[in-house]
């Protein structure tokens, strides 16, 4: 007879994967000057070290939850756990920079996979009108990485090598492997799973609706972030020593953001999400004008962080909408995401290459967030009708302990 565990330390046991996955993910950018050297390569190819990983995120997210249709649920957390630690262990010791763009191409595949099937695990374990709840404490240890990991990855790699931090993060990796293996309920696969019916997903527009919610709406934050440190050196003034701080802010406000918003959104789920990209516009218009002093920015920076939640929303809504294909939609989210972290800063680069300044990104980043309420506008305009397919609440396992 198996030990049951709470729903706490379920979801605890899930959100070291979403730490370790978070530290990787933002890490690799703070480290880019240091991978250039380690790697004897210029700034910008290291660069392709980065977009290598997130196209790892775009490319397996769906494939994996698509392939993996008929494994139970706990059975592929730790298998997509072990292939994370192996990419980012083989990332440690990459020997030049085309198995680095490689290895960092295979860490990135589980990336979506694994958030979007805890999402469901996490939310399976407690009643509906908390799952909102359950999704955002998974989504905490993404956002606490931003606060320490990220820091704690630079130290790292300034006081070893940056190989160490990859090292780490697939010892973390391990951890969340067993500690699943420990903590997650005994769950049978579904009999009737297949690829066929996760491929069904693709075939209501609510869920395509729902993503692109997500890659329009959310590429307003990454326009703003992704030029943040030359915004503060250029027009705030701010000292080098002064930006991992304002980093840290961001991340606070993240992991505040995904600690309060989700109460809401179990009450009211998409006026919620409605309401999280009009502040995020605001927040984002406020941003040119915020910028000029370092004690008007940080808690701009720190509001347009708590919009962050907005990923855990629609989260949760894909699991309202997504029929039978589960599996393949929850995933797709941080697909989604990852097309907005292209979409915002290409959208912010080139406002900046056309003479508006740095702070130009902040207007981009309003215009990209409104355009996502647009589409929501849409989305609650169809919601009631054959656009969206019957809610499916199945998502919960089938368990045994």
């Amino acid at each position: 007879m198996a030990r049951t565990f709470s729903p706490g330390i379920v979801h605890t046991a899930l959100a070291v994967g979403g730490f370790a996955i978070g530290t990787t993910e933002f890490a690799a950018m703070s480290l880019e000057p240091d991978l250039a050297r380690g790697l004897n390569i210029d700034a910008p190819t290291a660069g392709h070290v980065i977009s290598a990983y997130a196209l790892g995120v775009v490319v397996g997210a769906p494939l994996l939850a698509v392939l993996s249709a008929k494994l139970a649920r706990r059975t592929l957390l730790i298998l997509l756990m072990l292939m994370f630690a192996l990419g980012n262990g083989l990332s440690a010791i990459a020997p030049d920079y085309h198995w680095m763009l490689f290895f960092r191409f295979l860490s990135g595949l589980p990336h979506g996979a694994y958030f979007g099937i805890a999402a469901l695990v996490a939310a399976s374990l407690v009643p509906d009108e908390r799952r909102t709840v359950a999704v955002g404490r998974i989504m905490l240890g993404l956002t606490v990485a931003t606060v320490i990991g990220v820091p704690l990855a630079q130290m790292l790699g300034q006081w070893l090598n940056w190989r160490w931090v990859f090292g780490v993060v697939a010892a973390l990796a391990l951890l969340t492997a067993t500690l699943v293996w420990i903590a997650a309920p005994h769950d049978r696969p579904d009999e009737g799973a297949s690829v066929r019916r996760e491929l069904a997903a693709l075939g209501r527009g609510q869920v395509w609706l729902t993503l692109a919610i997500g890659a329009i709406g959310f590429g307003g934050m990454f326009a703003v972030y992704t030029y943040l440190a030359a915004t503060l050196t250029e027009v705030t003034g701010a000292s080098a020593a002064t930006i991992p701080l304002v980093l840290a802010v961001f991340g606070l406000g993240m992991t505040i953001g995904n600690i309060v918003v989700p109460r809401f959104a179990d009450r009211a789920l998409m006026p919620t999400a409605g309401g999280l990209l009009l502040w995020s516009a605001a927040m984002l218009a406020l941003y040119p004008m915020a910028a000029g002093s370092l004690w008007t920015i940080l808690p701009n920076i720190f509001a347009i962080g708590l919009g962050g939640a907005l990923g855990t929303v629609l989260q949760t809504r894909l699991m309202d909408v997504a029929g039978e294909g589960q599996g393949l939609a929850a995933a797709l989210n941080h697909s989604a995401f990852n097309t907005a972290n292209a979409i915002g800063p290409w959208a912010g680069g080139l406002a900046i290459a056309n003479g508006l300044g740095w702070t130009s990104t902040g207007y981009v980043g309003c215009g990209l967030a409104l355009g996502g309420f647009v589409i929501w506008l849409v989305a609650m305009r169809f919601a009631g009708d054959t656009l969206s397919g019957p809610v499916d609440r199945s998502n919960r396992p089938a368990l045994s302990h």
